[in-house]
């Protein structure tokens, strides 16, 4: 008992040391605006955009960079008016929901994103001649790009969905590892100089070996005291914060761009242009899901850790070593997860947040394929990507994630136990 109380003492002290060091770093950073501008996913670069006060008192002005970003600093904490200058605008682009004023509010030590939405201008394609092709072109480009988010998520909820099958837990760290996967690719690549290529696969690693290692030292000795799933969980929500907030220390808040690969000319595929790297990252993503789903079916470990979830206590009664299930699972989900990073850092950059914001997706997916199913948490990716991105034609762009989640909702309310999950006897 007394080991348990001075472990969670030490526990909620780096929790606290964490957030401090967080706040430290926000506040000495300062209060500000920024931004990055992209256009099916690539930066725009050149446009100018003027930050002021509600009363019309400029407080300065930035045009975005070669990767789109931009960023102007405010004197202090208030309400301030940001204006995209839509004439500076390459040709062929243009905002979509027709708002280049947004009001602000910036709090102390706080740098706060404003988001203005590009996509392609109507009409400035020799192969649209009219609106209803436009149209045609757009949708499958939101169906394209949904594909593509829904195989990124199914990186990171597959992993999710093993650990939960194996351990019951709901990890609120998950994100983390996804953060982990992207800035230890971007550590590597730009502070060492490795390849993006490179870098990627030596973060997969890493995150594989994170994964392992919190089992190993972490989530195994609280299992081994018989921790409760509830305490667990909670647990979980305190080691998250801790990391999110080293991150922050470490990397700061503002938004960051590998050495390579940021922007690149779409190919022409029919009626849409995709990038080179989202087609690479397509076919990667498909082989390791397709690889991980057939090992689960086909390998002796797959069959043992099917086990596990469905009975661990008969597993070990028929001589499998449950812990070391559980440790290939973690460690398996941390690469999963960390790649997952990795592609999400390629499409859109990187922050030390971005396993946060995608986690509520992640966690919709595998609850709408059937919590614990790995082929659910697969189905479950593919659906909320496509939500997310086709919602866009009805609803700001900024509210797209609330399209996934009415969707989520909706088939909840049918089929409580998900797509692919097994209805539970109760009493």
């Amino acid at each position: 008992m007394r080991r348990a109380v001075v472990m969670i003492t030490v526990f909620l002290a780096s929790l606290f040391f964490a957030l401090s060091l967080g706040a430290t770093s926000a506040q000495a950073d300062g209060e500000g605006l920024q931004g990055t501008l992209t256009s099916q996913g690539q930066p725009v670069a050149g446009v100018t955009v003027t930050v002021s006060t509600p009363q019309g008192q400029s407080v300065g002005q930035d045009q975005s960079g070669p990767d789109g970003e931009w960023s102007v600093a405010v004197p202090a904490a208030g309400t301030y008016k940001v204006d995209l200058d839509t004439a500076t605008l390459p040709a062929g682009v243009t905002l979509l929901n027709n708002r280049p004023s947004l009001t602000l509010p910036v709090f102390e030590g706080n740098v706060r994103t404003a988001l203005f939405p590009l996509g392609p201008a109507p009409g400035t394609g020799p192969s649209e001649p009219d609106d209803r092709q436009s149209r045609f072109g757009q949708i499958l480009d939101l169906i394209y790009t949904g594909i593509h988010i829904g195989l990124v998520i199914a990186l990171a909820a597959l992993g999710l969905s093993l650990i939960f099958g194996t351990m019951g837990l709901t990890n609120f760290a998950h994100g983390e590892l996804i953060t982990f996967g992207a800035l230890m690719a971007f550590i590597f690549n730009v502070y060492v100089g490795l390849p993006v290529v490179v870098a990627g696969a030596v973060a997969v690693v890493l995150g594989g070996a994170f994964g392992w290692a919190q089992d190993r030292v972490f989530w195994g000795w609280l299992r081994a005291r018989r921790t409760g799933l509830i305490g667990m969980m909670i647990i979980s929500i305190g080691l998250a914060l801790s990391l999110r907030y080293i991150n922050l220390y470490w990397f700061r808040g503002e938004t960051r761009q590998y050495s390579s690969y940021v922007a690149q000319p779409g190919i022409d595929l029919g009626p849409i242009a995709v990038a080179p790297k989202n087609l690479v990252m397509d076919a990667v993503a498909i082989v390791v899901l397709v690889a991980v789903s057939l090992a689960l079916v086909l390998t002796r470990l797959g069959k043992a850790t099917r086990a596990v979830s469905t009975n661990p206590s008969l597993a070990a009664a028929s001589g499998i070593n449950v812990d070391a299930i559980i440790r290939l699972v973690w460690t398996i989900g941390g690469a999963l997860a960390a790649l997952s990073g990795v592609m999400l850092g390629l499409f859109q950059g990187l922050n030390y947040q971005m396993g946060f914001q995608m986690l509520l997706l992640v966690f919709a997916a595998v609850t709408l394929g059937g919590l614990g199913t790995a082929f659910g948490a697969l189905l479950g990716s593919l659906v909320i990507g496509l939500a997310t991105q086709l919602s866009t034609l009805w609803i700001p762009t900024e509210l797209k994630n609330v399209g996934a989640l009415a969707v989520l909702i909706l088939i909840i309310l049918v089929r409580p136990q998900g797509v692919l999950g097994r209805r539970e006897r109760i009493g």
